[in-house]
C-alpha cells in the first residue's frame, strides 16, 4: 500500500523508472541492486538493436513505458526481446507497466493479469518469485523432474570423467542439490542468489569454479556472526544454513568451461517445482548409467506409497482430527501427538516413504492450525503465532540404508520437503515461516540394516510406525554377501540349548498398538 501511495503520481518513463522498480524489489527485502540489469542491450527479432529496461536473467523481463503509453505495444517490444536470449536467461515473468498500469504475462503457461498501482497489494503474490515464494502443484511425475536428474546426470559425468569421483562427488552433487533448491524457494535471498554467485563470481573457463564452490560451502557452514568482516558482499548475502550438510571440507574438483555451463544449465530450472518425494531416486540414478537409460522406473510410485500409509496411519489420524476439530482442548492434545509421533524405514534407500510421510502429516497439521485459528477468531484472536505453533518436525524420521549416497539425499529430501510446506504455511496466514538455519536432523543411519540393531537408530518404545519397501530381487540373484546377510533368519531361533541365537530380538518388536508394515 505504502508503494502504491508513494508513486501514485509517477509519470516519466525517463527519470522515475528506475527508481520505481528498486522501490518495488524492496517490497520483497531485495535491496542489493545488482539482481536486475537496467537498460540491458540485446538484439530484437528481426536483428535490430533494443535495450531491455530491466532485466533479471531467468526470473524477469520489464519493459516499462511512460504513464497512457500503450501497454499493447509495450508487450510486443518485451516478446520481441525474447527471441535471442539464451534458454536458460528466458523469464518467468514479463512485466510491462506504464506507472499507473501493470500487466503480467507468465511466460509457462501465458497466463496474463493486468491490474492498476493501487490495487498492487491485491496481486502482489504474482511477484512472489522475486523472493522464492511459489504457490506450486507439484507432481510427482511432473517431466520436470527427470529433466532436473538429467542435466544432474551431464554434471556428475563431466565430473567422473575428469578424475572427481567416489565420496566427494556424493557429497558435493547433494551439496549442489541443496544449493538448487534454494535458489528457488526463498532459502537464499535474494532469488537466484547461486546463480548470481556462479555466473558473475567465477570465469568463464570454470578454472576457479571448484575453490569458489569451496568458499561458498565454508560461509554456508559458518554462522553470520563469526563471518569475516572483510568478506565478499555476494558471499555474506547467503544464510548460515547448519544441518552439517556442508561441514566437511571436500577435495577441490576442477571444472571446464562445458562443466560451468553444465552446472548453469542446472540452474536455469525452477527446482521449486521438483518433488523431493521422487527426485531423490531419479537423483540417485545418475549416478548409473544403466540405470539413468531408464529414469523414473527405479522408484515406489507416490501413488502406491499411499495406499500403504493411508491405511497404516494416515485414515485414522484424519477421522481423528474430525472428531476433535471443533473442540479446542482436544484439537491442542491431538496437534501433541502429531508431534509425537515416529516414522521408522529400515530400507529407507532415497527416503521416499519417510518424504511422502513427512508430507501428509504437515498437511494435517495445518488443517489443525486451521481449525485453530477459526476456533480463536470466533473469541477475537485474530493473529496465529505459527513459529510457535508449528509442531511436526524432521527429526520425527528415522531411517536406515546401506548405500552412502542414498542415504545422504533421504535426509537432503526431508530437509526440502520441510522448507516446502514451510512456504506453505507461509502463504495460507500471511507470515514468514522458515527453519533456517538447520536445527533439527533426520536420524538417517548409513548402515545394514540386517546387521544392525534397529534399536540403535530407534528404541522400540519409541518407534509409532514402521514402513517401506525393502528390495527383493529373488534368492538366484543375491550376491554371496547378501546370503551371508539373510542366513541368520532362516536358521531356528532357538540353539540345542533352548537360547536364542541371537543377541537381540529379530526383528525389533513393536510396542502394542503400533502398526508395522515391510
Amino acid at each position: 500500500m505504502l508503494f502504491s501511495k508513494t508513486w501514485a503520481d509517477a509519470c516519466n518513463e525517463d527519470s522515475q523508472a528506475k527508481p520505481f522498480w528498486i522501490d518495488f524489489f524492496e517490497i520483497f527485502g531485495i535491496t542489493n541492486k545488482r539482481v536486475a540489469t537496467f537498460e540491458l542491450n540485446v538484439k530484437k527479432l528481426g536483428g535490430a538493436q533494443g535495450f531491455v529496461d530491466l532485466f533479471w536473467p531467468g526470473v524477469l523481463l520489464v519493459e516499462h513505458k511512460s504513464r497512457g503509453k500503450s501497454l499493447d505495444d509495450a508487450v510486443d517490444q518485451a516478446i520481441g526481446y525474447l527471441h535471442n536470449l539464451p534458454e536458460r536467461d528466458l523469464p518467468q515473468l514479463v512485466v510491462v507497466c506504464d506507472f499507473a498500469r501493470f500487466r503480467v504475462r507468465r511466460l509457462a503457461t501465458g497466463e496474463t493479469v493486468e491490474f492498476e498501482l493501487k490495487h498492487l497489494h491485491k496481486h502482489v503474490k504474482l511477484f512472489g518469485l522475486l523472493a522464492g515464494y511459489k504457490v506450486q502443484d507439484i507432481q510427482a511425475e511432473d517431466p520436470v523432474n527427470i529433466k532436473a536428474a538429467e542435466r544432474m546426470g551431464r554434471l556428475h559425468d563431466a565430473l567422473k570423467a575428469s578424475g572427481y569421483s567416489g565420496h566427494a562427488l556424493e557429497v558435493l552433487l547433494v551439496r549442489l542439490l541443496f544449493c538448487l533448491f534454494a535458489d528457488d524457494t526463498g532459502i537464499f535471498q535474494p532469488a537466484q542468489s547461486f546463480r548470481d554467485f556462479v555466473e558473475e563470481r567465477t570465469a568463464p573457463d570454470g578454472s576457479d569454479l571448484g575453490p569458489r564452490l569451496g568458499q561458498l560451502f565454508q560461509v554456508l557452514n559458518t554462522h553470520e556472526s563469526q563471518r569475516s568482516k572483510n568478506i565478499d558482499e555476494q558471499l555474506g548475502q547467503f544464510a548460515y544454513i547448519n544441518g552439517r550438510l556442508f561441514e566437511e571440507t571436500l577435495p577441490m574438483a576442477d571444472f571446464s568451461t562445458a562443466m560451468r555451463e553444465a552446472l548453469l544449465d542446472a540452474c536455469a530450472l525452477d527446482w521449486s517445482a521438483i518433488s523431493p518425494a521422487i527426485f531423490g531416486s531419479l537423483f540417485q540414478s545418475i549416478m548409473d548409467e544403466k540405470a539413468r537409460r531408464n529414469l523414473g522406473a527405479h522408484y515406489t510410485s507416490e501413488a502406491n506409497i499411499l495406499k500403504l500409509i493411508k491405511p497404516l496411519f494416515l485414515d485414522e489420524l484424519h477421522a481423528e482430527f474430525e472428531r476433535v476439530k471443533g473442540h479446542r482442548n482436544k484439537l491442542f492434545e491431538f496437534h501433541k501427538k502429531l508431534r509425537q509421533l515416529t516414522f521408522f524405514d529400515p530400507a529407507c534407500g532415497c527416503g521416499n516413504f519417510l518424504v511422502i510421510s513427512y508430507r501428509e502429516l504437515r498437511e494435517l497439521e495445518l488443517k489443525v492450525l486451521r481449525a485453530d485459528h477459526e476456533l480463536s477468531a470466533h473469541k477475537g484472536q485474530l493473529t496465529v503465532d505459527v513459529h510457535g505453533l508449528i509442531g511436526v518436525n524432521v527429526d520425527q524420521f528415522f531411517g536406515i540404508e546401506i548405500e552412502e549416497f542414498p542415504a545422504q539425499i533421504a535426509q537432503v529430501a526431508l530437509w526440502l520437503v520441510d522448507h516446502q510446506m514451510n512456504l506453505r504455511v507461509s502463504v495460507e496466514f500471511g507470515l514468514y515461516f522458515a527453519r533456517i538455519p538447520l536445527k533439527s536432523t533426520p536420524q538417517i543411519r548409513h548402515a545394514n540394516a540386517l546387521r544392525l540393531d534397529w534399536n540403535e537408530v530407534l528404541p522400540a518404545e519409541r518407534c509409532s510406525y514402521v514402513l517401506g519397501n525393502p528390495p527383493f530381487r529373488g534368492k538366484q540373484n543375491q550376491t554371496a554377501k547378501q546370503k551371508a546377510d539373510v542366513a541368520p533368519i532362516y536358521e531356528p531361533l532357538e540353539g540345542p540349548d533352548g537360547q536364542s541365537k541371537f543377541p537381540h530380538p529379530w526383528p525389533p518388536q513393536i510396542p502394542p498398538g503400533s502398526a508395522a508394515t515391510l
